[in-house]
């Protein structure tokens, strides 16, 4: 006769196995999921040819530039520069070459970048799919923010880079908020969750995507589609923006720098 000891010994021993065998395979359902998810994203984000747009960068020549269509800007009456870490070298570029303010947001970094030749507006704030206070820190939506100084109906032109909250911040505006952008450059953090396909196709409603460029600071070969876990988006308002239905767009574009150079740059193959 077996021992109990034994056969608790025994149970213990197989429950543990089949744990691991169903953990295992939790494990690979989500690998493949998430593969799915990143191939829906890739595709969704291939950039188009604009037949009417003259490319050019603004900011900074590495982490912190970002393209333009440079030809189209000059209706805008105001600018947002959201997640700017102490520097804008973006808004101020904007803000003196189109003599716009540009409201400036950051609520973890509140230091104000100064520049010459332009009106830059600093809001302790950061941006967010809904109007809340986290750990002392005031969020509020692009509705929101727009309304409050005044830009409501207002032509804009954008900028976003802030560190993941840019996914549920712009699924939450409206079609009426978007439509007010006439250019709107993105930095998308992360690539793995299926929400991430929402957002996209829903900003592809009003916008054309004129240019894509990754981010060589985290280049990331299990990203795959993705060389890396995050990407720069320019977005074209279609009131704006011409597609070239026989054109296809230049990827890399040329004007695009590393952001990081001294790390290999991953742009990959699209």
């Amino acid at each position: 006769m077996r021992s109990p000891i034994r056969k608790v010994v025994v149970i213990v021993a197989l429950i543990g196995i089949l744990a691991g065998i169903a953990a295992f395979g939790v494990w690979a359902w989500t690998s493949v999921q998430s593969g799915k998810s990143r191939e829906a994203l890739f595709a969704e984000v291939q950039p188009v040819k604009l037949g009417n747009c003259q490319f050019e960068r603004l900011g900074d020549a590495n982490d912190g530039g970002y393209l333009a269509c440079a030809n189209l800007l000059g209706p805008e009456q105001s600018a947002y520069s959201y997640g700017i870490n102490g520097n804008d070298a973006w808004g101020c570029q904007v803000a003196g070459r189109l003599n716009i303010p540009v409201h400036q947001y950051d609520c973890f970094n509140t230091d104000r970048p100064a520049c010459s030749g332009g009106t830059l507006v600093f809001h302790e704030e950061c941006v967010g799919p809904s109007r809340q206070t986290e750990e002392g820190r005031i969020f509020d939506t692009v509705r929101g923010q727009i309304a409050s100084n005044g830009d409501t109906g207002k032509r804009l032109i954008m900028k976003m880079d802030v560190e993941g909250a840019e996914w549920p911040s712009l699924l939450s505006a409206s079609d009426e908020d978007l439509k007010q952008i006439s250019q709107l450059t993105v930095e998308f953090h992360d690539v793995h969750e299926a929400r991430f396909v929402e957002t996209i196709r829903r900003l592809k409603r009003v916008f054309h995507i004129a240019n894509v460029h990754y981010n060589n600071w985290v280049c990331d070969p299990a990203a795959a589609p993705f060389p890396s876990l995050a990407f720069e988006v320019l977005f074209v308002n279609k009131d704006l923006g011409v597609v070239d239905p026989a054109g296809q767009a230049v990827a890399p574009n040329p004007l695009d720098a590393p952001n990081n150079p001294t790390l290999p740059d991953c742009q990959g193959a699209r």
